[in-house]
């Protein structure tokens, strides 16, 4: 780490705390097929990983002329919540770095906050935040933008520069960096092992890449020389 210790942990949500992504661009697929477009799972996880619905659905409507009536997103919600409900699991070792990190923590995800609550509950980890809760869905703009990460410091009373983000995807690495937050990505995720993905998250150069929650507390502790010489904590 660069000079102290972070005051606050920002974690994102989906492919961080909870091993969602795989369940979630699943039923994506399936919804956009249902509507006529066939799309491969690299071409959705290129294209959405990390992104807000809105964010999704735009970019559905603009590349693709795929546009969602109400009926049909409810219906994929739906589908979603009914699958995290009987599948969805915390990420391994998730909930004993919780327990062992001294900072401040919040979730700033980009899913709307009703997911957001079911999937900590689901899996757990609810009281490890109590109503430190962020979704994309409170700022004007998702990520890749700052804003998010930005509302999560200003409420945590925590200047950006004393917070450290863990993050999964391009797009949140690069909101992070552009916060002007320290940022590790986290690669241990159901999704996170394919080439494509290590080398976009790579691309983008967080501070840090980690594979194991179970390090977290001690790489939050760990010096920026020692940090660095790990790049991957396998």
């Amino acid at each position: 780490m660069v000079g102290a210790a972070p005051e606050l942990v920002i974690f994102d949500c989906d492919g961080v705390l909870v091993d969602s992504e795989p369940i979630s661009v699943a039923v994506l697929i399936d919804a956009i097929a249902a509507a006529g477009v066939q799309m491969d799972e690299e071409t959705a996880y290129e294209r959405f990983l990390g992104t807000s619905l809105s964010s999704t659905c735009t970019v559905l409507e603009t590349d693709y002329g795929l546009k969602f009536a109400r009926n049909q997103l409810e219906r994929m919600r739906a589908a979603l919540y009914n699958r995290f409900r009987s599948e969805l699991r915390p990420m391994p070792g998730i909930a004993e770095a919780l327990a062992a990190i001294g900072q401040a923590v919040c979730v700033a995800s980009s899913s709307q906050l009703e997911r957001i609550r079911l999937s900590l509950e689901i899996t757990g980890l609810s009281g490890y935040f109590d109503a430190n809760i962020f979704s994309a869905t409170m700022v004007a703009r998702g990520k890749p933008a700052p804003d998010l990460f930005l509302l999560a410091s200003r409420k945590m009373n925590v200047s950006p520069e004393r917070c450290l983000v863990i993050e999964d995807s391009p797009a949140g690495i690069e909101a992070a960096k552009s916060a002007g937050m320290r940022v590790f990505a986290f690669v241990g995720g159901g999704h996170a092992k394919r080439p494509e993905h290590l080398r976009r998250v790579s691309h983008v150069q967080p501070d840090l890449i980690f594979d194991k929650m179970a390090a977290l507390p001690a790489l939050l502790a760990a010096r920026d020389s020692d940090a660095r010489e790990m790049p991957w904590n396998s």
